[in-house]
């Protein structure tokens, strides 16, 4: 990998803590003396390690993370946490070592005791689903800090504490990161935090340590088969949030027909909304105006009290996640009334990439989108039609060395609800490109409706040949990069943006 890897937040002024006080309260076997040693922070890779941090070796698919122990000591480490297995190639790092069965299922426990995230918490907000989690995460942010908290977030795209803000590694750190940031929000004062949590997250023990106050479920589409077995297991690895061992209460969007099995399986009291008319659920979402700037809507719950507002994002399946965010708050303790007067403008959120214009006042509509799946696509595509008065044109690869089940089915997705399809690259990684726009053509050649097609490679080629089609009135979707800055090109982060390519080509093509 490349240096173009995001920085790890921590406190800036952590406490330090009694390694032998761990090892009591945790009741662990440990090896070597543990008098006088203090730990201030966790971290489980060795190339990240601050003096006086706890190293944590895990098992991994290429090494064991406890033979780098040397290094995490020579780096400041002041002890090692490990299997029995890491403690034997560790002997002879001089490091005082604490034995677990599995380092990765201790360290939610361990590192929320490091950084007693556990003491006087936030108000704690997570989001999981196949699609929306980023949106309705950073919709939740806008309206907290509209109801005047200071907030922070964590989410695919980036992470926030108040006012700061960093690039995202992963959609969901591993748990000493995430235990680390939640000390850094701490300092900051920080009153309402937004963890967007992946299926990988809960499967990988990401979360653990953390008591959600509020957790929500926003739907369930074919993704991520290349960790799953299936979509039974998939959505098993999801339930798992809506457990009393991780959250007081739930929150089930029931527009996708997996959100009545989280229902009748939760085990934690959860509450209902749709956006889907004639579905039964406690809350209802009614779409009064999408246009290209924003999607308005009434939200109507218990007693029939509602409110309306409008989201500065398109299509209806923003207005239902918008929905999911204010029933969110809701169920934490907010007064709806409350929630009406501080959005009654509408609600303000910024989410870098998920269907965002580029474009001018001029010339065709172009949206750079985060989506890399069939049901993502099908929902946007079916906004951007909605106010397209001309063609709809969308641009899109797929990624390598992922989940290749869905390839047909997003092309096909692609195909039928576009007027011209132009199939490019995306993040490749160690596969053959040339391999991959293969599938994807495959997939549009089973639609229904099947539109003009163009294989253009790369991207940067795309952006440019996909405007040339264009025409004032049109819409460009550009579906996979999002907000990303980079391509992953056989394990190298490329500094790439689609943003700034789509105005290039904007500006090349006369658009001003």
């Amino acid at each position: 990998m490349s240096d173009r890897i995001p920085p790890v937040l921590r406190p800036e002024h952590p406490s330090a803590r009694s390694l032998a006080g761990l090892v009591s309260e945790f009741e662990l076997e440990h090896r070597g003396s543990l008098d006088g040693v203090e730990v201030t922070g966790i971290t489980l890779r060795s190339n990240e390690v601050q003096p006086g941090d706890l190293f944590v070796g895990v098992p991994g698919a290429v090494a064991h993370g406890a033979s780098f122990a040397v290094d995490a000591r020579e780096s400041g480490a002041v002890a090692l946490l490990t299997d029995a297995g890491g403690a034997e190639l560790a002997a002879d790092s001089g490091l005082p070592v604490i034995l677990v069965d599995s380092p990765r299922a201790a360290l939610g426990a361990v590192s929320a005791w490091v950084y007693q995230t556990n003491v006087h918490p936030p108000l704690t907000l997570g989001v999981t689903g196949t699609n929306g989690k980023t949106s309705t995460s950073y919709i939740l942010e806008g309206i907290l800090k509209q109801l005047g908290l200071v907030t922070g977030l964590s989410t695919t795209a980036e992470r926030h504490i108040g006012e700061l803000s960093v690039v995202s590694r992963l959609t969901t750190p591993e748990a000493s990161e995430i235990h680390g940031l939640l000390a850094r929000m701490r300092e900051s004062e920080v009153r309402a935090v937004v963890l967007e949590v992946s299926a990988q997250a809960l499967s990988r023990n990401r979360v653990d340590g953390i008591d959600f106050d509020i957790v929500a479920f926003t739907n369930l589409s074919h993704d991520h088969l290349d960790d799953y077995a299936d979509m039974e297991e998939y959505f098993e690895a999801k339930l798992v949030f809506f457990d009393p061992d991780r959250a007081r209460r739930g929150v089930v969007s029931l527009d996708s027909p997996w959100g009545e099995r989280i229902v009748s399986a939760s085990r934690i009291p959860v509450t209902t909304v749709t956006s889907v008319e004639g579905a039964d659920a406690e809350w209802r979402v009614e779409i009064l105006d999408e246009t290209a700037a924003y999607t308005s809507f009434r939200l109507t719950g218990p007693e029939n009290r509602s409110i309306e507002t409008s989201v500065p994002l398109i299509g209806r399946h923003m207005a239902a996640n918008a929905a999911v965010a204010i029933v969110m708050l809701v169920e934490a303790g907010f007064e709806l009334e409350a929630i009406g007067h501080a959005i009654q403008g509408g609600i303000d959120a910024y989410l870098p990439g998920r269907t965002e214009r580029v474009s001018g006042d001029r010339g065709p509509a172009v949206f750079v989108d985060f989506g890399h799946s069939p049901d993502a696509f099908l929902n946007t595509l079916t906004a951007v039609r909605t106010f397209t008065t001309g063609r709809v044109i969308m641009l899109f690869g797929a990624d390598g060395d992922r989940d290749a089940t869905k390839r047909h089915e997003m092309g096909r997705v692609a195909s039928e609800h576009s007027d011209i399809l132009v199939i490019t690259d995306h993040h490749p990684r160690f596969e053959d490109p040339a391999s991959i726009r293969r599938t994807l053509i495959e997939g549009a050649a089973l639609a229904e409706h099947q539109a003009e097609l163009h294989e253009v490679s790369p991207p940067e080629d795309a952006i440019r040949f996909t405007v040339s089609l264009a025409q004032e009135g049109d819409s460009i979707l550009w579906a996979g990069p999002g907000h990303q800055d980079y391509r992953d090109i056989r394990g190298v982060r490329t500094p790439y943006s689609a943003r700034a390519l789509a105005r290039d080509a904007l500006r090349d093509a006369g658009w001003a």
